[in-house]
């Protein structure tokens, strides 16, 4: 498997995930992959991370499993007859380095036996952990990093999207010895415009921990 592989995933479902996966491909350069979609086929992830980039050297890869019923993936491929098993995600072979955008968050099914987390633990990926700031996300995002951690996944830090609160930010990291790794800003408009901003902003402060994934530095 390529050693340049991360995983970018999510304290919940509506995270913005995939916002945080177009800037993290247009600043860094890497190819990108989701493995499963479920829903949306027609307007999905890949899709929609391919309209907000401007980079043509990256390539999307194929997912593993397009699903048509909108629902967590274990739930569509059921109700599509469709077995999935843990090694559908084994991440596809690439010469570039590879982000690869989760479905749904940590502890969200993937197989009828495994979770995200079981997934990132199983091809030793390190991982990428967005969050954003509401009413209950500090719980939420100790919870995750708890289940990562659990699973001995490599942690390296957190993607804040959106606002930031310092309180909140400040209790998290120290409770958890995690490091904030970058940031996001609240986009009222999400375009390719956007997305460029945002994605400068990233590779002119490139954290140390996300230099491998960078494709000036092979």
């Amino acid at each position: 498997m390529n050693t340049r592989t991360l995983a970018l995933t999510g304290i919940h479902t509506d995270i913005g995930k995939t916002i945080c996966s177009a800037v993290m491909v247009q600043a860094l350069g890497c190819d990108y992959w989701k493995p499963i979609q479920a829903g949306k086929l027609t307007h999905s992830d890949s899709l929609r991370v391919r309209a907000l980039i401007t980079r043509t050297d990256v390539c999307l890869h194929p997912e593993a499993h397009r699903l048509e019923q909108a629902a967590s993936p274990h739930a569509a491929a059921r109700a599509e007859h469709t077995v999935l098993a843990l090694n559908d995600f084994t991440p596809p072979q690439t010469t570039r380095p590879l982000l690869i955008e989760t479905a749904g968050g940590v502890c969200s099914p993937m197989t009828q036996q495994h979770t995200v987390a079981d997934v990132l633990a199983h091809f030793a990926l390190p991982t990428l952990l967005v969050v954003r700031h509401y009413l209950g996300s500090i719980s939420h995002t100790l919870s995750a990093i708890d289940a990562l951690n659990i699973r001995g996944v490599h942690l390296l830090g957190l993607l804040v999207n959106g606002e930031p609160n310092t309180d909140s930010e400040q209790f998290i990291s120290e409770y958890a010895c995690v490091p904030i790794l970058a940031r996001i800003d609240e986009l009222p408009h999400i375009s390719r415009d956007s997305i460029q901003i945002q994605a400068k902003r990233l590779a002119h402060k490139l954290p140390a921990a996300l230099i491998p994934w960078k494709t000036t530095h092979e």
